[in-house]
């Protein structure tokens, strides 16, 4: 007998399963059975100044309270995040989603400062966007369908949502409550860090020969003169004065023309 159930949830890679399977549960604890909010406050992320605690920078990406709010995330993390948990594998896979989440959460916060009102941010929105960018640059031009009837290219889709965020983020509606900038966010941590793996030989490389250079500034020894005593200063100058009276008996006996270069040199240094 088919079984839909096991078939579907096997097709998911692990990662992607996982995390579709946490917001799942902390949408039932904080939307469904806990009424009184306490999880929620607890998970969600406050403003810098009222309840705010670094832990929230990671717990906020899993929590929901709106069902559609839950679907639209999930269905978009279902969408991208199997083809790129497929492309990176899951360890690289996880780490992306983590960091445009919590980059996405500190963009917010960074705003938040701003703004004389305290609020409260929760939602994997930011690490999703993060996810739409990384599948344009993976496969641009790979067909999205917009309602399911518009195929556009990917490249210009997640352009598309990128631009949207930002006029919607730089005229700031009455009545939106949508963090736009941490969508942004999630994005801007997103192009970041795919930058920097696809370059990533070249920028270890460089900051190794950076560090080199550094230490080798450090460990050059520096030498010290030190002073002469008064027997080798004037051993010194005798024998410095014996040169120079060989040469004037040189130039006596033979001409001045007759003189090497060096001989030339220390009798002119001598005139100093």
């Amino acid at each position: 007998m088919f079984n839909f159930r096991n078939s579907f949830f096997d097709s998911i890679p692990p990662v992607t399963r996982n995390l579709l399977l946490i917001n799942v549960v902390v949408w039932l604890v904080c939307g469904v059975i806990d009424r009184s909010g306490l999880v929620f406050g607890f998970l969600a992320m406050h403003s810098i100044g009222s309840d705010f605690y670094v832990y929230q920078l990671l717990t906020n990406m899993f929590v929901h309270l709106d069902f559609w709010h839950l679907f639209f995330n999930m269905f978009a993390l279902y969408m991208f995040g199997r083809a790129m948990e497929s492309y990176w594998g899951p360890k690289r896979y996880l780490i992306y989603y983590l960091i445009t989440g919590v980059g996405a959460a500190l963009i917010h916060l960074l705003i938040c400062m701003f703004q004389p009102i305290p609020s409260i941010s929760f939602g994997a929105s930011g690490a999703v966007y993060g996810l739409l960018l990384a599948f344009g640059m993976t496969y641009p031009n790979m067909p999205i369908y917009l309602y399911f009837l518009f195929p556009i290219k990917a490249k210009y889709f997640a352009l598309g949502f990128g631009v949207l965020e930002l006029v919607y983020g730089l005229t700031n509606r009455v009545g939106d409550d949508v963090a736009h900038f941490a969508h942004l966010g999630g994005m801007l941590f997103g192009i970041l860090l795919i930058l920097y793996w696809r370059h990533e030989y070249k920028i270890q490389q460089w900051f190794k020969r950076c560090l080199s250079r550094l230490k080798t500034k450090k460990s050059k020894p520096t030498y010290s003169r030190q002073r002469e005593t008064d027997y080798e200063y004037n051993y010194r100058k005798k024998l410095e004065q014996d040169e120079i009276d060989r040469i004037l008996e040189k130039i006596k006996l033979s001409g001045y023309n007759a003189l090497t270069e060096n001989e030339k040199k220390t009798l002119f240094n001598a005139k100093k």
